[in-house]
C-alpha cells in the first residue's frame, strides 16, 4: 500500500483521523470529499497558491480546500537576502505549512503534481496519488532558467530555495577564510534579484573577495522606476561590485566563466556564480490540447480560468495573464498576491454561477533590499532610500507574511518581545 505525506491543518488529529485522510485519497477521484461538499484542489504553495486557499478558508461555506505541496516551509522571498545575512532567522522568513494552516480546515499533501486529466477532474501526485477535484487552481511557481548555456545548471547556484541559500552560505564561508590572493564571486543577471544579492553578498564578504555582477542588457534593472535605479546603482558603486553590461555568458566551468562583449570573448576566474538571470516555468503535464504556452506558462482568460479548460485556474509565474495595455504582468509576488484575492473570490462564485470578476493589477510600487539595512522603495506616494527606507520596506512586507498569528510573532519578535507560538528557529 502506498504511503500518503498528508498532513492535517488542524493539531490535535488522532491516528483515526490519519487513516480516513489516508482512505480518502486513495478512493476514486470523485469520492475523496464529503458528500455535498466542493472540492478545491491548488497545486503550489507559493504566494498565489498559499493565499489562495488562505483566502478560501476565510470565506468558509461548503468548501473541502486541499494543498499539493512538497515542502515542509513557506518561503517568503522578498526576505530570503535578510536570512542570508542574518538580520531575520528562518522561522521568521520561511513558517512551516502546518502552523500556517492550523485551524484553517486546509489540508496539506506534501506531494508534488505530475500530470492533470482535465476530462476525470483529477491530479496524478508523485507519490502515484490520484487527488480529485470540483475547481483546480494551478500556482506550481518559477525555477531558474540557464537557457542552455553549457556549465550553466551544474556549476551555478540559483537563488530561490532555502537550500540554494545554504549553498550560497558555504560560498561566502570558504571566501572568507581564503587566504592569499583576493577571490571573486559572480552574480549573473542584474534584474531586481541579482542586485539586491549583489549588495548583499558584498556587505557580507567585507572585501575577502570582488563581486562582479553580469548583465546582458546595455544597463542594469532596466524596467526599474528610476529613483530606485538610480538609488542601487549608487549602492553597487558604494560597495566596490563590479558591473559589467552587455556581456553575454557563455559557458561555466568549475572556476570560470566564458564571457563575449562587443565580439571578444574573456575568461573570468570565478570562486563561486550565483545565477539570477531569466525566470522559467514547467507546470504538471496537462492531457488536453491547449493553446499555445509561452515558455510554458499557461494562457488564461481575464478571470484567471486556464483557455480551454473549464473548471481550471491558474495564477502567478506559471499563468499568463494579459495586463491593462495587453502586455504579460510581471511575475512579482505583488501581482502573485493581487491575483489570489480575485481568484478566491471567482472560484466561490463559479460555484454558485455568479459572475466571475477580471483580475486587474494595481502597481503598488517597488521596493529594493541594497545590502546591510540599507533599501530603497517608491510605493504608496514614498519616495525614499536608506536605512528609513529598509525599516518601511520591513514594515510593508510584514504586512503581507502569510497568517495573523505568524504576523503577530514575527512583529512581537522585531519589537524585542517574545514570540506567542515558539516556532523554531
Amino acid at each position: 500500500m502506498e504511503t500518503l505525506n498528508a498532513t492535517p491543518a488542524r493539531a490535535g488529529y488522532g491516528p483515526c483521523i490519519a487513516v480516513m485522510l489516508l482512505a480518502m485519497a486513495l478512493q476514486t477521484p470523485r469520492q475523496d470529499a464529503e458528500p455535498g461538499r466542493q472540492r478545491v484542489l491548488v497545486l503550489g504553495g507559493g504566494f498565489g497558491g498559499l493565499f489562495t486557499a488562505l483566502n478560501l478558508a476565510r470565506h468558509g461555506g461548503n468548501l473541502t480546500v486541499q494543498l499539493v505541496e512538497p515542502r515542509q516551509r513557506f518561503l517568503f522571498s522578498p526576505f530570503l537576502y535578510e536570512l542570508l545575512s542574518g538580520e531575520l532567522r528562518l522561522w521568521e522568513v520561511a513558517p512551516r505549512f502546518d502552523q500556517l494552516l492550523a485551524g484553517c480546515g486546509i489540508v496539506q499533501f506534501r506531494q508534488r503534481a505530475v500530470s492533470v486529466d482535465p476530462r476525470r477532474r483529477s491530479v496524478l501526485t508523485d507519490a502515484g496519488s490520484r487527488l480529485g477535484y470540483d475547481r483546480l487552481v494551478i500556482a506550481t511557481g518559477g525555477q531558474q532558467e540557464t537557457f542552455g548555456i553549457p556549465g550553466a545548471a551544474e556549476h551555478a547556484i540559483p537563488f530561490r530555495s532555502l537550500e540554494d541559500l545554504r549553498r550560497t552560505a558555504r560560498l561566502l564561508e570558504q571566501l572568507r577564510q581564503q587566504r592569499g590572493a583576493q577571490g571573486r564571486i559572480a552574480v549573473v543577471g542584474a534584474g531586481y534579484s541579482g542586485v539586491e544579492l549583489a549588495c548583499k553578498l558584498a556587505d557580507l564578504l567585507k572585501g575577502a573577495a570582488e563581486v562582479t555582477l553580469i548583465e546582458q542588457a546595455q544597463q542594469a534593472l532596466e524596467n526599474c522606476k528610476a529613483f530606485n535605479r538610480e538609488q542601487a546603482l549608487a549602492a553597487l558603486r558604494k560597495r566596490a561590485v563590479a558591473l559589467r553590461c552587455s556581456t553575454r555568458v557563455l559557458a561555466l566551468e568549475p572556476g570560470s566563466l566564458l564571457l563575449e562583449r562587443q565580439g571578444q570573448r574573456q575568461d573570468l576566474p570565478v570562486d563561486g556564480t550565483l545565477w539570477t538571470a531569466g525566470l522559467g516555468v514547467r507546470p504538471p503535464s496537462i492531457e488536453a490540447e491547449l493553446p499555445d504556452q509561452p515558455r510554458g506558462r499557461l494562457r488564461c482568460t481575464e478571470t484567471l480560468m486556464v483557455k480551454g479548460l473549464e473548471g481550471v485556474y491558474a495564477l502567478g509565474d506559471v499563468a499568463l495573464v494579459a495586463g491593462a495595455d495587453g502586455g504579460s504582468l510581471p511575475a512579482t509576488a505583488q501581482v502573485a498576491l493581487q491575483q489570489a484575492e480575485c481568484l478566491a473570490d471567482n472560484l466561490i462564485a463559479s460555484f454558485s454561477g455568479a459572475p466571475q470578476r477580471p483580475f486587474r493589477w494595481h502597481d503598488l510600487g517597488e521596493m529594493l533590499s541594497l545590502g546591510i539595512a540599507d533599501a530603497t522603495l517608491t510605493a504608496m506616494g514614498v519616495t525614499m532610500a536608506g536605512p528609513a527606507a529598509a525599516r518601511l520596506r520591513q514594515a510593508i512586507y510584514l504586512a503581507r507574511l502569510p497568517g495573523s498569528r505568524h504576523r503577530i510573532d514575527v512583529a512581537l519578535g522585531w519589537l524585542g518581545g517574545i514570540a506567542l507560538s515558539g516556532l523554531p528557529s
